[in-house]
């Protein structure tokens, strides 16, 4: 069984030993198939690309040969979007099974998956529900996390939810939920900003306070994204996290705020409908990278890096 507290989850890049001034962590995008000749052609130096696991679990086809074109030339994160960790009954063994296939046939340097559940009975949903934060959830996510670990062979990095509606059963906060699952089954974390504030905005708290709550020493790896406006059926605002549009300005701001305080660490720029031509989504990367050049001397400058 693997030894997931001795492990990385950040896979080669890690994180900078000794706070060490020189580390440089890459940023990536969503890797679209329609985007593949522009990448190839004009892509991103020292970036990286992430996908979606359930989309590469067939045996062949056009698919995988335009994710082998991008793997002969950058690094990749495996997202895993379909686990439905949170979920109170078993995993299915199924997927399971076909997520290992993929982790080992493409070696990514980083594995993802949600604290959410969509699936229950043996249906599954087309949504990322949340979960209420009680001890008896807690023993059953980390006991899918130890699972998922162990098929796999390596340490995954657990992403924050986006929520909509909060459970009155629970009896922790969301971030004390997220430290004890990291301490337990030593996975890393992905820490989702946009779900940050996306969260805080339907619920009414300070996406501020929620990161200087949240533990930022297992973060991994950091997800930016655009999101959607409604209005609920009390015309009261309602953010959806619908990953179709450029990343909102509060999200850059906390993007700025975190990457002050704890330094580089790999960051993805998620765009996964609406596609913009890849010079558009280019330049949000771009734009990452500035914010992250501005602060790559933090950790030799002896900036907090918060637990």
């Amino acid at each position: 069984m693997i030894d997931s507290k001795r492990a990385t989850a950040t896979g080669e890049w890690g994180r900078p030993p000794g706070g060490a001034s020189h580390f440089r962590a890459p940023i990536g995008t969503s890797f679209k198939h329609e985007h593949l000749p522009a990448i190839l052609a004009d892509g991103m130096q020292d970036g990286f690309f992430e996908v979606h696991a359930e989309n590469y679990m067939g045996a062949g086809g056009p698919p995988h040969r335009a994710l082998a074109a991008i793997r002969e030339h950058y690094p990749l994160s495996v997202h895993g979007v379909c686990m439905s960790i949170g979920a109170p009954g078993e995993l299915n063994a199924a997927h399971l099974a076909r997520f290992r296939e993929v982790v080992r046939r493409y070696e990514p340097t980083l594995v993802s998956e949600h604290l959410a559940w969509s699936s229950h009975g043996g249906t599954s949903f087309n949504d990322l529900l949340p979960l209420p934060y009680t001890k008896a959830t807690l023993d059953k996510v980390c006991e899918h996390i130890d699972q998922v670990q162990n098929t796999i062979q390596r340490p995954i990095l657990l992403e924050n939810p986006s929520t909509y509606v909060a459970f009155a059963s629970s009896t922790m906060s969301e971030t004390d939920f997220i430290r004890a699952i990291a301490q337990r089954t030593g996975c890393g974390l992905l820490l989702d900003l946009n779900n940050v504030f996306v969260s805080a905005t339907n619920h009414g708290f300070s996406a501020e306070a929620y990161l200087a709550e949240f533990p930022l020493e297992p973060v991994g790896e950091i997800h930016l994204a655009g999101h959607s406006e409604q209005r609920d059926d009390e015309n009261a605002l309602l953010l959806i996290d619908s990953h179709d549009r450029a990343i909102a300005d509060p999200v850059w701001e906390l993007y700025r705020d975190l990457t002050a305080r704890i330094g580089p660490r790999p960051t993805l720029i998620e765009w996964d409908s609406s596609l913009p031509n890849w010079p558009v989504l280019q330049a949000q990367a771009l734009k990452a990278h500035r914010v992250m050049a501005k602060h790559r001397l933090s950790l030799g400058q002896g900036v907090s890096r918060a637990a």
